[in-house]
């Protein structure tokens, strides 16, 4: 314990007097939340719709009116010319193009039915499908209350009135920031632990100073831990700070138990950090470390559930995950914070971590030649 006290304090020291780590150590967790938080989301508000109202009546107006009053669309411009609505549909100007037919009003009266055109960007299927599925909306209850006018019927009272209340758990606001917020706090511990950490072993490679330590009686995982450790408690000092800015900043509630939370992220920094070092074992300079952590991180992160739904994958991707700390990791900070699951609701995850974070720090342990050039 003495000796992993001693490398522990020139760990330290050197991660204080390292002017490039000092700045992602401290102002990373601020950036990564005040501005990925608000920019990765699915919320759709404020879609442009070019209106095309060949019609110009009274009932189409109405209609107009009710995309205008929506927070999904605003009217990014109007035109009689379908030409005009396609050319800057092309230009990616406009996402949406609403075409109301001539006669829309005189159909309506004389046959109780009317046509309108949807043209909808569909290169974002995602995007497409929500964009149909609000409009879809806003004509339907358009459609409700046009038949309750001009019927003389009760709007929305038949003689049996089924009334639904709905409520959402976890998430009642729907506010996709807090389905984000966890999230990126996940990624952030990960780069903190396997970038960092990584990077720190090389650099003393490529300055030499690690020569000195090799020569020494410090045994393999003494030096491994005294390089771990460090990290470790940045690590979980960033995920304390995004913790705080997320309460602060969007209001996220912390509904499950912080102890718990930190417990499971120190095990999964374990593996994490693990996997850092043993990339640093097996590279020689800072930018092998960049590159090679760069490609593990990129796939762990886009499949560990952070845009989509897991379940949602291909069922080979879905086994794939199996041996990515970060899906699990990921799953534990959405499901303790806004949920409220304890140590029994996250066995199966506890169970994976530990077998990756002894894999991962195994290879490091074993990879780590304690030899002098």
């Amino acid at each position: 314990m003495r000796t992993i006290r001693y490398i522990l304090q020139k760990e330290f020291i050197q991660v204080f007097r390292n002017k490039t780590m000092l700045p992602m150590i401290f102002v990373l967790p601020l950036v990564q939340m005040l501005i990925l938080v608000f920019a990765a989301t699915y919320d759709l508000r404020n879609v442009d719709l070019y209106l095309v109202n060949q019609d110009q009546s009274a009932t189409s107006r109405e209609l107009v009116g009710k995309f205008e009053a929506s927070p999904f669309f605003r009217i990014y411009d109007a035109s009689f010319d379908l030409k005009d609505a396609e050319s800057s549909f092309k230009k990616e100007e406009a996402e949406f193009v609403m075409i109301i037919p001539p006669g829309f009003e005189r159909d309506l009266v004389r046959e109780d039915e009317a046509k309108v055109e949807l043209l909808i960007n569909a290169i974002d299927g995602n995007k497409a499908s929500l964009i149909y599925s609000y409009t879809l909306g806003i004509l339907s209850r358009y459609n409700k209350e046009v038949i309750a006018e001009w019927k003389s019927l009760p709007e929305f009272n038949p003689p049996h009135r089924i009334e639904v209340k709905d409520s959402y758990w976890f998430n009642p606001e729907l506010d996709y920031k807090w389905y984000m917020a966890p999230g990126i706090l996940a990624i952030l511990v990960t780069i903190i632990g396997m970038f960092l950490s990584g990077m720190n072993l090389v650099r003393e490679k490529e300055i030499g100073t690690i020569e000195q330590l090799n020569v020494t009686p410090i045994k393999k995982y003494q030096f491994i831990l005294g390089k771990l450790l460090p990290f470790l408690v940045i690590a979980l000092f960033d995920l304390a700070f995004g913790l705080i800015i997320a309460r602060l900043v969007f209001d996220l509630p912390i509904v499950g138990s912080l102890p718990l939370l930190f417990g499971f992220a120190a095990l999964y920094l374990v593996g994490v950090l693990g996997l850092g070092l043993f990339i640093s074992t097996v590279t020689e300079t800072q930018q092998q470390v960049m590159f090679i952590t760069f490609f593990f991180m990129m796939i762990f992160i886009l499949m560990g559930g952070i845009f989509t739904p897991v379940e949602s994958m291909p069922e080979w991707a879905q086994w794939l995950d199996r041996i990515n700390p970060i899906y699990y990791f990921m799953r534990i900070m959405r499901m303790v914070v806004l949920k409220g699951s304890g140590f029994f609701d996250l066995w199966e995850e506890f169970a994976s971590l530990t077998v990756i974070g002894t894999v991962f720090l195994g290879l490091a342990i074993w990879r780590y030649r304690k030899t002098a050039s």
